[in-house]
């Protein structure tokens, strides 16, 4: 606490935000590309992985639903420990839970023991966390007239990571041959050194904490500061915020889309033939579909409004359930629609985090945010459970075809929001303290 609160404190004094953000945005993009490499490296096979280890095809989905679910348990301790100590504590934190959790997925693959795999999937998760509150933390001293493009490049970092990973996985499984560990479970025992890697960069580097830093920047505001950091005080700045609501339920709808349609097509793909390769590089497409063209959203979320965004995001989003619900045994039909549907994620993402940080006070942000990621990563992951059970009983047309029925009321709250007049203008970056 001595060292947070000297920490606070010089950031009160004469400070040169370009610099700041100059130094404090390399770190988040190195971390970013790491934690984007160990997740997607190991989520590759998750589903094959878990197939092998249960037995059933049915249960498979329960993977990667496991991962979105510690994930989404882990963002609100996760966020909480952010608003009380900033963000360099919070994701040192979560990339060290993400490499224990990896290392209990090796332990149960070996022992064949399937919930055990579930709960190491699922501290897996807390990976994932950091990944996406690393976006924030872009943002707590962005120019508002930026802010979009600030979360855009830490989610543009990710691609270096997440493209190569799937393509690594394949190696990674051969790196264990002979160690006793099943082939699908050797991406996970290369994701746990790379998550200690992060930890120790974010550790070292990430200083100033930009969260403290945008605090102690800040003017005073009305009534207690501290009183708006909880969950509860969160849950109520989204409720009284109309841009909030909106922003919640994009983030919430692209990624329960993104995440029930993506976990189930490496098991659509095999059962069409396609060998461990093949679907790395259909993942390898779609991962870069979310994150290589993220800047792209981001200029255009500061420039046209979050609300064009975000119906950009449900025109690619309802393209990609059609593509990839209709491809039967075409594996470039199946190619092109996860790359739409990464793309639209990615619009969803950007999009949605500007509008929920512009929407709500600045003492009540990091709370909001971790309601933001609590809330989207449960719903994706009932998404997920119930991803597994629509393929093995109504097959995986049937699953995009649901995939795209979630984007409705996204759709009906966006076409509101735009014909009672708090549309596209008012939906553009506001000005506040923190500028450069």
């Amino acid at each position: 606490m001595a060292r947070t609160s000297r920490e606070t404190t010089a950031a009160a004094g004469p400070v040169d935000l370009p610099g700041l953000r100059r130094r404090i945005t390399p770190v988040l993009v190195v971390s970013q590309i790491l934690g984007g490499l160990g997740v997607a490296t190991g989520i590759a096979l998750a589903t094959v992985l878990a197939q092998q280890v249960s037995g059933s095809e049915a249960l498979s989905g329960l993977a990667p639903t496991a991962t979105v679910a510690g994930t989404a348990l882990l963002s609100v301790p996760l966020a909480a420990l952010m608003t009380a100590r900033g963000r360099r504590p919070g994701l040192v934190l979560a990339y060290l839970i993400g490499s224990a959790g990896a290392g209990v997925v090796v332990l149960a693959s070996v022992l064949g023991n399937f919930p055990l795999l579930l709960l190491g999937m699922a501290g897996f998760g807390a990976a994932s966390s950091a990944n996406l509150q690393a976006r924030f933390a872009a943002a707590d001293l962005a120019e508002p007239s930026r802010r979009a493009r600030a979360i855009s490049m830490v989610v543009w970092a990710t691609t270096v990571g997440a493209v190569l990973g799937p393509n690594i996985a394949a190696p990674a499984g051969r790196s264990v041959a002979g160690a006793g560990i099943p082939e699908a479970a050797g991406p996970f025992v290369w994701a746990a050194g790379v998550f200690l890697v992060a930890a120790v960069v974010v550790a070292l580097l990430l200083r100033p904490d930009p969260l403290l830093t945008a605090r102690a920047l800040a003017p005073p505001e009305e009534g207690d500061g501290r009183r708006q950091r909880s969950l509860r005080s969160a849950v109520r700045a989204v409720r009284e915020s109309p841009g909030a609501r909106l922003a919640l339920v994009t983030v919430a709808a692209s990624h329960t889309a993104m995440v029930s349609i993506m976990s189930m097509t490496p098991l659509a793909l095999s059962h069409h033939g396609a060998g461990v390769q093949l679907i790395g590089l259909v993942i390898s497409g779609h991962i870069a579909g979310m994150y290589a063209f993220s800047p792209v959203m981001g200029v255009l979320s500061d420039r046209l409004g979050r609300l064009s965004v975000i119906g950009l995001a449900v025109g690619l989003l309802s393209c990609a359930a059609l593509l990839a619900g209709t491809a039967g045994g075409s594996h470039g039909r199946v190619a092109a629609g996860l790359f739409l549907l990464g793309l639209g994620w990615s619009a969803g993402l950007v999009s949605g985090s500007a509008l929920l940080t512009d929407s709500v006070p600045g003492p009540a942000r990091a709370a909001v945010q971790g309601l933001s990621d609590l809330t989207m990563n449960a719903a994706a992951g009932v998404g997920g459970v119930t991803a597994g059970l629509i393929v093995a009983h109504g097959g995986y047309g049937l699953l995009n075809l649901a995939g795209a029925v979630l984007l409705l009321p996204l759709a009906a709250l966006a076409v509101r929001r735009a014909v009672t007049g708090t549309g596209a203008a008012k939906d553009r970056p506001p000005t506040d303290a923190v500028t450069g």
